[in-house]
């Protein structure tokens, strides 16, 4: 009887780089970079959460309560009226976060005569059960006219809130702006659960 005889032979099968494997590499490599810009562009827009201190934002926001700032659309669009806004004072980065109310945007004329806010010679259609007669009038006890890129901003309680009737914070220039409230934080006292609520 015969024996066969069995070699084992190890054939190396050459590694070709192909126009294809080329490209679904670079694909690859396209997708990741741009999944990191996207990552740190959503963190640079909404990843920031500012405290409010005091009650100067009541009823609307809380002492303590968490906001999200939106900080990359708020550089390319300019605040609105009734917008709330996060910003350092004259840019003072040992200071808190400011949140308050735009009520002034850039070519109005604010004053407050008799606790009534006035825009341009009007007075503001605010609702009285929500918003107090002002007993100070700070600086806006003259016309304040309103220059490119400065805002008027008071806080929703307006007795209790110091904004830009206040000759330490004064007018809101853009660049001394932060960002836009995008979302508030609230916790419900049963849950306690975070919940999102979009302005």
């Amino acid at each position: 009887m015969r024996s066969r005889k069995h070699t084992l032979t190890f054939h190396q099968k050459k590694k070709i780089i192909t126009p294809k494997l080329v490209r679904e590499i670079l694909s690859w490599v396209i997708v990741t970079i741009l999944g990191i810009v996207i990552a740190f562009a959503l963190v640079f827009s909404f990843g920031m959460q500012v405290m409010v201190i005091g009650d100067s934002m009541e009823p609307e926001l809380a002492n303590g309560q968490k906001v999200l700032v939106d900080r990359a659309l708020a550089a390319i669009i300019s605040p609105k009226r009734g917008d709330i806004i996060v910003f350092l004072p004259n840019g003072n980065t040992n200071s808190h976060y400011y949140v308050k109310r735009v009520i002034g945007v850039p070519g109005d004329t604010v004053q407050i005569t008799d606790g009534i806010l006035y825009i341009n010679g009007t007075a503001a259609d605010e609702d009285p059960e929500v918003f107090d007669k002002m007993e100070d009038a700070g600086i806006a006890a003259n016309p304040v006219a309103l220059k490119s890129g400065e805002y008027f901003v008071l806080g929703d309680n307006r007795n209790s809130s110091e904004d830009s009737r206040s000759a330490n914070i004064g007018i809101v220039s853009n660049n001394m702006c932060v960002g836009k409230v995008w979302f508030k934080l609230k916790f419900e006292d049963n849950k306690g659960g975070p919940i999102l609520n979009e302005y």
